[in-house]
This record gives C-alpha cells, sequence and structure tokens, in this order.
C-alpha cells in the first residue's frame, strides 16, 4: 500500500493548487488527481448535493488504488469530511480557509475571506470562523461567477477583475491587513487579486498546509512511497480544457 498514490479530488481545477504543494512537498509520492467538473461548481449546491459527489469521487479514487485522499475543495470540506471519515476505512485531508493563521497574525483586527457560498454558509466554516472571531472582525464576501470563469479557462481579464475589485474594494475600504483565500480556484488568480489589493495586506491560502498535513497523516500510518517509480494520474467526467490548460498540456488528461 505505501507505494500506492495519493487521491486528490476537486470540483474542478482548483485543487491544481493543492497539488502542486503537495508534489513539492512529497516528490517521491505518486498522485491520481480527480476533477468532478461535469458538475463544477459546488458552491452553490446544496449540503446533500455536495455529499453525493463527494462520495462517488472518494469511490472513483478508491477503485483507483489510492491510500489517502485529499479533499482540494472547501466546499466539499466543510459540507462532507465527517461523513467521509465516518464512511470510509481510508486517511482523509479536509481543507477549510485558512483563518485561523489570519486571526492569529492580524494587527489591525481585520481579515477579509473570499469563498464561495457553499463554503461561507456550511456549520464547519460557521464554527471555524466563531473560534477565531473574538477579537478579530471577519469580513465575508462570495465571490459569485469566480469558479465558472476559471473552469472555462479564463485566468485574467476584464470579467474576472470585476468580480475580484467587486469582493475586494469593500474589503480594502475597512482596512483588512490579510486576505484568506477560501476557495482553492483562487489562488489561480494571484497575479490580478495582487493588482488589486495594496502590497501591505497579506495573501493567505492553505497549500502548504495542506501539504504539511499529508506528509504528517502518511508519516503517522507508515504508508510513505518507498518506490522509484513515480507516476501522476489526471481525470475529468466534464470537458479536459481547463485541466489542459493549467497543466500546461505536459500530462494526459484521462475523460471517464
Amino acid at each position: 500500500m505505501n507505494n500506492s498514490p495519493i487521491g486528490i479530488f476537486d470540483s474542478g481545477i482548483g485543487g491544481i493548487t493543492i497539488l502542486n504543494s503537495i508534489k513539492n512537498l512529497l516528490p517521491n509520492e505518486s498522485i491520481i488527481y480527480y476533477s468532478d467538473n461535469l458538475n463544477s461548481p459546488y458552491g452553490n449546491k446544496s449540503k446533500i448535493e455536495i455529499e453525493k459527489l463527494s462520495f462517488k469521487n472518494v469511490e472513483f479514487l478508491i477503485n483507483k488504488g489510492c491510500k489517502i485522499i485529499v479533499v482540494a475543495c472547501n466546499t466539499a470540506t466543510t459540507n462532507s469530511i465527517k461523513k467521509l471519515r465516518a464512511n470510509f476505512n481510508i486517511p482523509f485531508i479536509g481543507i477549510e480557509p485558512a483563518i485561523k493563521p489570519a486571526a492569529m497574525k492580524t494587527k489591525s483586527g481585520l481579515i477579509g475571506v473570499l469563498a464561495t457560498e457553499g463554503t461561507l454558509s456550511s456549520l464547519l466554516f460557521g464554527k471555524t470562523s466563531s473560534n477565531h472571531s473574538l477579537n478579530v472582525n471577519i469580513i465575508e464576501k462570495n465571490a459569485e461567477g469566480l469558479v465558472e470563469l476559471i473552469e472555462k479557462g479564463i485566468f485574467h481579464g476584464e470579467k474576472i477583475e470585476e468580480i475580484l475589485k467587486k469582493c475586494l474594494l469593500p474589503m480594502i475600504e475597512q482596512k483588512i491587513d490579510h486576505l484568506v483565500l477560501g476557495c482553492t480556484h483562487y489562488p489561480i488568480l494571484i497575479n490580478t487579486i495582487k493588482s488589486i489589493i495594496p502590497n501591505t495586506i497579506k495573501i493567505i491560502d492553505n497549500g502548504e498546509a495542506v501539504a504539511l498535513q499529508t506528509k504528517r497523516i502518511l508519516k503517522k500510518n507508515q504508508i510513505e512511497n518507498s518506490s522509484l517509480e513515480l507516476k501522476y494520474l489526471f481525470y475529468c467526467n466534464g470537458s479536459p480544457m481547463s485541466l489542459n490548460k493549467i497543466l500546461n498540456n505536459k500530462f494526459t488528461v484521462n475523460k471517464v
């Protein structure tokens, strides 16, 4: 089992930002990535719908022989991670907005969270937010429409800027000093985000933290890879266009 791959799934291409962090920290691990882009976005779906889709994604990766699964989607994590852990005998790594480090580091007492409606309205997000908002004001914005554009392969341009400015300018006016990217799709837009916000605002995503947690869980379960034969496999159930684009056509994307 040690030489089995790490499984990663997302509602689309956003999880590639997590995959890259894991790949950099764990260069000896094989990875299978599954994009459920046929059902993207998850942010506007009900909790029951998200749970059903997450279960299907996990079953796909388990059938591919994965030894651990990273739920590389904030909305899927906040809505389904508890049930996934209860129903599958495999380690899971979940993802949720990095509110804790932002709350610990803020000097102004004001942090911004850019996320989807599905994440912001979830019980887990609400609990995490309330746990760290005692002395911190958290300004939440739903970047509606952003994931859909990214899934179409649009990573910059007027439409992207319009949505980002609508969300970010009010945060800037309220003097946030940390911005939490609460969706794995958003780091793809990092250059555009940086062009809108002042450089005094620290951007936080959870790619590195997820990679470190993955490393810890592999070591804890003694399932670190000992093989030199690495493989990176990519699957999607919708159009492979955006996945091919973000991968720069360096890998074959398998349609299922």
